[in-house]
């Protein structure tokens, strides 16, 4: 099951970054690149490519949040640190006083 989250994931991923890349800039840095045409035929275009983005980055989560559920199961439990430190602390020899 990890396996086949994993896989999907990467696929999610790869999609995700695609879609983004594949979008076209809104142009609104320093008035560089606004015309009137892109406002006239990137509407249906980009209003698609939106919702696609939003689907797939909310599958990526959904997918990565299941991956971290599932694998979290094989987590053995660990010992506060603090324990270890009193382990070591009885196995050093006491320090002698100072007899002058």
């Amino acid at each position: 099951m990890e396996n086949i989250l994993l896989i999907l994931n990467i696929i999610f991923g790869l999609i995700l970054v695609l879609l983004v890349l594949m979008q076209k800039s809104e142009g609104g840095a320093l008035g560089i690149g606004v015309s009137q045409e892109s406002f006239m035929f990137s509407r249906s275009a980009g209003n698609f490519m939106t919702k696609a983005t939003a689907v797939v980055a909310t599958l990526f989560i959904v997918c990565s949040l299941a991956l971290t559920i599932v694998s979290r199961g094989e987590l053995t439990p660990t010992s506060s640190v603090l324990d270890t430190i009193e382990e070591k602390a009885e196995d050093t020899p006491a320090i002698p006083e100072n007899n002058n």
